[in-house]
This record gives C-alpha cells, sequence and structure tokens, in this order.
C-alpha cells in the first residue's frame, strides 16, 4: 500500500488550493509532501497566487489566475523506483505556496494604551485612545515570504492583522506630535487622522510585502486624567468669563466661591466657626466689591482670604486633608 501510494502521488498532475478556510492567508501545499511529477498543472483560482521554490529556492511567484506547467527532473515511476531504498523520495524538493491576492477587508484596529502627545491648547500631555477599521492585501509576495512567512507552513489573517496593528501606534504617536491637533479638534480631523497615519506606515509595510488599501479613523477618545484636567480648565474659563461679564475680578470671584463652600459644607462646632468667619467674609467682600473698594480689607478678612487658599490647596491636591485641619484650626485661632 505504502509503494502504491507513493507511485500514485508521482502520477498527480493537477495542484490547486481547493475550499481555502477563510481565515488563511497563506499556505504551503502539502498534498503529496514536497515532490511533483514532471509537467504537472497548476491551477491558480481567481483572487488567488502562488510562490513556486525548487530545490530550496524561489522560481516563481504567480498571480494570474489559469493553469501552468510544472517542469522537474522528476520522471513519473522511475523517480519512486530508483529511489526505493531512500523511503521512495527524490532529492527533487518543490515547495508551492498559495497565497490570498484579494483584497482582506473591514479589519478592525484600536491603540492598546493611550497614546500620549502634547495638546497644543492646554500645554500638557493628553491620553488619546484611537479605534477603526482597515484593508490590505498582498503586494509583493516574494517579500512577504521571506519576511513574514518565514519557515511556516500557514499564516492567518488574524496573525497578519496583530502584526499590523502593533505598527500602528508609533506612526500614530508621530503624526498627532507633528500635526498638534488640540482635545477639542480631534473630532473633527479624523480623516486627516486616517490619512497621516496612512502614508507613514505605507513604506513600512511595502518592505514586509504588503499594503494598506483604506484606513479609518472611526472614533477617538481621551483617557480619564485628560478629561478630568480639561474639565477643570474649561469650568475656570467659564468662571472668569462669567466674572468678566459682570465686572468682577475672577481672583475676588474665586475668593468668594471658595468662603461660599466653607460656609456651607463645614460641619461640627470647628465648622460652625469656619462657616460665621466665612459668612462674615463674604459679606466684606461684597461690599467691597459693591462699594467698588480697593482699600485693605480687615484683619479677618485677610484670616478668611487665607482659609480661602488653604481649601483651594486642598480641592487641587496640594495637602493632605489631615495638613488642612490642622492648619484651619491654627488659623481659626486667631479669630
Amino acid at each position: 500500500m505504502a509503494l502504491w501510494n507513493s507511485v500514485t502521488g508521482q502520477l498527480r498532475s493537477v495542484i490547486e488550493w481547493k475550499n481555502p478556510a477563510p481565515d488563511v492567508l497563506f499556505e504551503r501545499w502539502t498534498d503529496n509532501g514536497d515532490e511533483i511529477k514532471n509537467a504537472s498543472k497548476l491551477i491558480v483560482g481567481p483572487g488567488q497566487g502562488v510562490i513556486f521554490v525548487y530545490e530550496g529556492k524561489p522560481q516563481a511567484v504567480i498571480t494570474e489566475p489559469g493553469m501552468t506547467d510544472l517542469k522537474t527532473a522528476n520522471i513519473p515511476f522511475w523517480t519512486t523506483i530508483t529511489r526505493f531504498m531512500q523511503a521512495f523520495r527524490s532529492e527533487h524538493k518543490v515547495g508551492i505556496y498559495f497565497f490570498r491576492t484579494a483584497e482582506i477587508l473591514n479589519q478592525g484596529w484600536g491603540t492598546p494604551g493611550p497614546v500620549k502627545y502634547l495638546d497644543p491648547q492646554y500645554k500638557f500631555p493628553v491620553g488619546m485612545r484611537g479605534y477603526g477599521n482597515f484593508s490590505f492585501r498582498i503586494t509583493d509576495a516574494g517579500s512577504f515570504f521571506v519576511n513574514i512567512m518565514g519557515q511556516r507552513d500557514q499564516l492567518t489573517i488574524d496573525e497578519l492583522r496583530t502584526v499590523i496593528v502593533a505598527r500602528l501606534v508609533q506612526p500614530l504617536t508621530d503624526f498627532l506630535a507633528e500635526a498638534k491637533f488640540g482635545y477639542n479638534e480631534i473630532d473633527a480631523k479624523r480623516n486627516e487622522i486616517a490619512d497621516g497615519v496612512r502614508e507613514k506606515v505605507a513604506p513600512i509595510f511595502a518592505a514586509l510585502g504588503f499594503g494598506l488599501t483604506d484606513f479609518r479613523v472611526e472614533n477617538t477618545d481621551f483617557d480619564d486624567d485628560t478629561k478630568r484636567r480639561v474639565g477643570r480648565v474649561a469650568d475656570m474659563q467659564a468662571e472668569a468669563q462669567a466674572a468678566q461679564a459682570v465686572g468682577v475680578d475672577f481672583a475676588k470671584l474665586q475668593q468668594l466661591v471658595a468662603l461660599r463652600d466653607a460656609a456651607q459644607n463645614e460641619g461640627g462646632a470647628a465648622g460652625a466657626g469656619v462657616g460665621l468667619g466665612a459668612g462674615v467674609g463674604l459679606g466684606q467682600a461684597m461690599a467691597g466689591m459693591m462699594g467698588g473698594m480697593n482699600a485693605q480689607q480687615p484683619a479677618a478678612d485677610d484670616l478668611v482670604a487665607k482659609l480661602s487658599k488653604l481649601k483651594q490647596m486642598l480641592d487641587s491636591n496640594l495637602i493632605t486633608q489631615e495638613e488642612f485641619d490642622a492648619k484651619k484650626q491654627q488659623i481659626l485661632s486667631q479669630l
């Protein structure tokens, strides 16, 4: 039976990639080991390509659908019989690798973590996540075979997708750093980001033997730290505009807000003292502003101002709650 199987293998005349799995991108033909008969017929179907490697050397890349004659030094029957003492194997080895030439569509991508860059408007680092999809196809099967396939017999679409996504982060970071798109501009600039990133990765992927035929940024998002910082800046800007609209100095408005919070939020006996002091300071500050007075405030107002600044330091996480409580008691003792 083993002899007959080897003999019939030498009679094989048609080689083709029948019904490849939908997730396979590159695959070695192994239906008859690595020997073929002289003048075998190679059939390349639509959307397929073949790399023909003979005796360890790539000989041809075939991408046009159709039938091709393969010529080797193997002679039917005689090769098998003369190699009987060598387990019926010929020295004329062939490797036939089928691959997809069709475009692989709608592969999802996403940054594994936030992409850090300096926001040109806020002047602090922000972290952006990006999501989208891309399409690709093999453009240079020879380079792809050398750089990606290596010694593998099979490569799946998902394996190559992982390679592509891993190489997107750095070009995306470089483009954002160069483009200087602000936090508030990102959504409106998604097409420009997609075009810029695609242009940057094109030479990288071309050297590996494939190329992106489409690349899209469908959504962007920023990390919680960035949102918190931007939110604080936006709140302060809104307060400054409101103060300007009513003719109030922003610094004085911040003092009034802090005094109000101290009067409303503190509890207990000590809190009552803070609330009372804050209430007095609030009234004095309002009276001073209404009268357009720029004279020096009473000593009690100075203490209230200290409490206000102390509260702002606590809210900004510049001091701990324990430090705030201790300093607050020290200031209150002066009332």
